[in-house]
């Protein structure tokens, strides 16, 4: 795992063997950013990363300048391996948070600018998480809500749907809660 931009630039991680998640790619994160980059301001964007896997896209806001960053994960590893890194890289804006994306999206009376989730690919609840994040008030006013899936699943004809962007078999699709 590398982080692309930022204080952090160029730091690369070893992923323990037999790791559960599929990280972004590398070019799929660093597109990303690059778009993200042009709708930001880094230093003021509060980010929340759902499903975080091995935590990638939550080091990279870090990396950029995001102020606070949670990051969510329920295995046991992932987290581990997400919290060991944070410490290594002393990311005090990060919060590493071992928990159930529901459980956690229930409790929490946060709110966000940015919410990312990348559930795995195959999993059967996609429409749920989209559902439960924008029902939610987790998300800011004019907050983006980021869905990382596969090229097998579309969410265009979703009320709050702004654009997809297409990288490989790597898809980001990009929601946005309008201010009232």
């Amino acid at each position: 795992m590398r982080i692309i931009s930022g204080k952090y630039k160029s730091r690369r991680f070893q992923l323990p063997t037999h790791f559960k998640a599929r990280p972004t790619t590398d070019f799929a994160r660093e597109s990303l950013f690059n778009i993200l980059n042009n709708w930001l301001d880094w230093e003021t964007t509060n980010v929340l990363d759902l499903f975080s896997g091995s935590g990638s896209i939550a080091f990279e806001f870090v990396s950029r300048g995001c102020p606070y960053v949670i990051s969510v994960e329920s295995d046991t590893k992932n987290h581990a391996f997400i919290q060991k890194i944070k410490e290594k890289l002393d990311a005090k804006e990060m919060l590493v948070v071992k928990a159930d994306v529901f459980s956690f999206l229930k409790t929490s009376n946060q709110a966000f600018d940015i919410i990312f989730a990348d559930p795995p690919y195959d999993w059967k609840d996609l429409e749920t998480v989209l559902l439960r994040v924008l029902e939610s008030n987790l998300l800011r006013p004019n907050g983006l809500f980021i869905l990382e899936h596969s090229k097998k699943d579309s969410f265009t004809e979703h009320p709050l749907f702004k654009e997809e962007r297409k990288y490989g078999n790597v898809r980001f699709s990009f929601f946005e809660k309008k201010e009232i």
